[in-house]
């Protein structure tokens, strides 16, 4: 399962079972049931590990949102008892809206599609 954090909404996708090729599955808010929806998702779709996008820069400097994705990771973690790895995130946003239909909602799965390709390619490179 690939994340695309955000304050306000968390991109989604997944993965075809070899583990080759990410898709984009939802958009969900960013609120009180969001860990509730992700272990649904999580369950009903058998994840292994979920790949979040880190939200620092290109030098690694933090940014005002890196804390709160920081925090949330960690409770992913231990309420899926599923690894949660960090994955070089920028850009993945400017790169789904280029592929887009024009509905932001779709970006930010799309976004996540992309953060999860990105570590599958590494992962097959290795």
């Amino acid at each position: 399962m690939g994340i695309d954090y955000g304050s306000k909404r968390i991109g989604i996708a997944l993965s075809d079972e070899s583990g080759s090729i990410a898709f984009p599955e939802s958009t969900i808010a960013n609120d009180e049931r969001t860990i509730g929806q992700i272990k649904k998702l999580v369950a009903g779709k058998n994840v292994r590990k979920i790949i979040m996008g880190d939200t620092r820069s290109t030098g690694g400097a933090e940014n005002p949102i890196t804390g709160e994705a920081e925090k949330f990771a960690e409770e992913l973690r231990e309420r899926t008892k599923l690894p949660v790895e960090p994955v070089f995130e920028a850009w993945s946003s400017i790169e789904a809206s280029r592929h887009a239909s024009g509905n932001d909602s779709h970006n930010d799965a799309a976004a996540a599609a992309f953060i999860l390709q990105r570590y599958l390619d590494m992962r097959q490179a290795k």
